[in-house]
């Protein structure tokens, strides 16, 4: 498998570490991961002391994620639009009112399965909402070669959390039950919030001139729908998540198969959260060696290992094979992870991310839904074996859809180099729709050349405002050629100029302009 893809300069696991606002928020978002996965243990085994079946039971799974697919987008756009620490603190202390919400109904024995599904999903939305956040501050955070390192620390607050958090959650329900669990998972959330307004930020730029909600999430839709690379990382994504949805949602099952109680199942989830931690000290050294394409393809095979154990096998193989299944997890993650904060412009990162999250989430919330059905028609057994034998065909699947070259490599940088219109009259922000035409004055006998290289150059108008683009040839000059693309507004097209276009949009454009005998001529018009 060629190495496509490369991951960028290897550079310590740990290094992010050493910077303070980095350190700070890692702790928080790590306490406040350990309370949430405790909250999810404590909340999936008060249905197993119910009796609940296994599609009830994957439900906590489904109602978890299922916010993804509804609030992802807007989500996206808060975080590009508003000040991400201000949208994060306010989230955090949505969260503990929920949290403790829970802990009092809990408290007062009045806890039902349908209240309980219902408490997840909205304890669901304020993460959905924050998510995008969270991602986008991390360039913010470390340097450009420390991102990956970043990602795989971020992958740490959540797996690092499911070793501890699950097993101290187990402990607790034995002791006292399900309130003290969920009211420390409140507590959790007030310590991010300390953090956050602990973070001295200095002052998120462009909100002086935010976009507005409708036309934003337009943009960040056709961004995405233009960006071939970010395209495939999303695919990746949805391919392993289908399958993989299904450990997590029956592992509860798999606990009764093992007649475990609870701290036996929270030791289960615990080998996932261990295998995951073990993964960021030995992902550096993998990916020195091996295309992502390669990590990505043998963490499915991992993962499906971890699911036949989860089948089949007893108590002790099946603790150590989901060791390697969350070292799988956290492998898949990182490499997807990274390839998308290393691809995404600024402009656009907190929607690119809330797409990721729609695609990533939304897999996982309707898998674990589907997978509790199949399970409670065929068997956990066969459900599991059926996720297992596609976990196998999603790692032979990079053969034909790895990601693709370039990812995380291809300039993002903004580029404020392009030439200011000269125009008769000063339009209005709100001008528009705006129809651009470029004349090219093509080189004899290399058009087939120069329509070849614009149809990269459509791709960056497309994902940068365009909504509509086409290339035309001219009746009287065989060897003159018009490219014209419509933006909303006027405030689009500059946005589009002053915001959006990147260092690889330039290296498009100019390779495009190599089979030209001379400038090309714009010209701007409005609608009348």
């Amino acid at each position: 498998m060629s190495k496509t893809a490369a991951a960028p300069s290897i550079v310590s696991a740990w290094a992010p570490m050493a910077i303070p606002a980095f350190r700070v928020l890692w702790f928080a978002q790590l306490g406040s991961n350990i309370g949430t996965w405790m909250q999810t243990v404590g909340a999936q085994w008060f249905l197993v002391d119910a009796a609940a079946g296994a599609t009830v039971i994957a439900l906590v799974q489904t109602a978890s994620l299922a916010p993804a697919m509804l609030f992802s987008l807007p989500a996206g756009v808060l975080a590009d639009s508003l000040d991400r620490r201000k949208l994060l603190i306010w989230g955090m202390v949505a969260s503990v009112v929920i949290a403790a919400a829970l802990t009092v109904v809990a408290l007062l024995n009045d806890l039902t399965p349908l209240s309980l599904l219902a408490f997840t999903f909205l304890l669901g939305v304020t993460s959905t909402l924050t998510s995008p956040a969270w991602q986008a501050i991390q360039p913010e955070l470390v340097p450009r070669e420390q991102i990956g390192a970043s990602s795989a620390l971020g992958g740490v607050t959540v797996n690092g959390a499911r070793a501890v958090g699950p097993a101290l959650a187990g402990a607790i329900l034995s002791l006292t039950g399900a309130p003290v669990v969920f009211g420390i998972n409140a507590l959790s959330f007030i310590a991010a919030a300390a953090a956050l307004v602990w973070w001295k930020r200095p002052p998120q730029d462009g909100l002086d001139d935010r976009e507005r909600f409708g036309p934003a999430l337009r943009a960040g839709v056709r961004y995405v729908a233009s960006a071939h690379l970010v395209r495939r990382i999303l695919l990746r994504s949805a391919l392993f998540a289908a399958p993989a949805s299904a450990l997590w949602a029956l592992l509860p099952v798999t606990a009764k198969r093992l007649e475990l109680d609870s701290s036996g199942y929270g030791l289960l989830l615990g080998a996932l959260g261990v295998g995951a931690v073990l993964g960021i000290f030995a992902l550096p050294v993998v990916r020195k060696r091996f295309s992502d394409n390669v990590v990505v393809a043998v963490s499915a095979v991992l993962f499906a290992v971890g699911t036949v154990a989860a089948a089949y096998l007893p108590y002790i193989p099946t603790l150590l094979l989901l060791v390697l299944a969350g070292l799988a997890w956290i492998g898949t993650l990182t490499v997807l992870n990274a390839a998308l904060q290393l691809t995404l412009p600024q402009w656009v990162r907190s929607r690119g991310a809330a797409v990721y999250i729609l695609v990533f989430m939304g897999t996982m919330a309707i898998g674990s839904f589907l997978w509790g059905l199949i399970a409670q028609l065929f068997g956990t057994t066969n459900a599991l074996a059926l996720a297992a034998l596609l976990l196998l065909l999603v790692a032979a699947s990079v053969r034909l859809l790895p990601l693709l070259p370039g990812t995380g490599e291809i300039d993002r940088t903004i580029s404020l180099t392009w030439a200011t219109p000269m125009l008769v009259f000063e339009p209005d922000p709100t001008d528009g729709p705006v129809l651009i035409e470029v004349t090219y004055p093509v080189r004899a006998g290399e058009t087939s050349e120069f329509r070849a290289a614009m149809e990269h150059v459509e791709d960056s108008r497309r994902r940068t405002g365009a909504s509509r683009w086409r290339l035309y040839r001219s009746g009287e000059d065989e060897n003159r050629m018009l490219e014209a693309f419509v933006v909303p507004s006027w405030g689009e097209f500059r946005r589009q100029q002053s915001q959006r276009l990147t260092g690889r949009d330039r290296e498009l454009l100019a390779d495009a302009l190599r089979y030209c005998d001379g400038p090309a001529t714009e010209r701007h018009y409005f609608a009348a």
